[in-house]
């Protein structure tokens, strides 16, 4: 017989399976830190932004309407788009908020907006 039988050779002391397994490791961290934990983040940051709502804030709905929310519940807003036109929308179809109204303090909720009365008063003492 002049052909002689191949025989394979041993695989030799490496790491076995693990060999094969790490570009698939890499791979895997790579779309983690690249593309889910970003995108994570950003879901994160747009419920944030629908849970603090609320009256008086300009919002920008999924299709483009702009609008000042008048009525904030638990799932849906009523949106006014224009003098007298309100729509009803869902809290999740908010895709951005342009103007955020300030919160009141409590202490400073009197009919005393601008001071101008306390000012009569002390021009009347001099």
């Amino acid at each position: 017989m002049f052909i002689s039988p191949a025989y394979a050779q041993s695989a030799g002391g490496g790491l076995g399976g693990m060999e094969s397994l790490l570009p698939l490791v890499l791979i895997f961290v790579v779309f983690y830190f690249l593309l889910i934990r970003p995108q994570q983040k950003k879901q994160k940051q747009h419920r944030e932004m629908l849970e603090a709502l609320r009256r008086g804030d300009r919002v920008i709905t999924a299709g483009g309407i702009v609008g000042t929310i008048t009525k904030a519940a638990e799932t849906e807003l009523t949106v006014e788009i224009a003098d007298g036109v309100k729509v009803k929308v869902m809290r999740g179809m908010i895709s951005d908020v342009l103007a955020k109204t300030e919160a009141r303090d409590s202490a400073n909720d009197d009919d005393d907006s601008d001071g101008e009365d306390e000012e009569v008063v002390k021009k009347g003492k001099k």
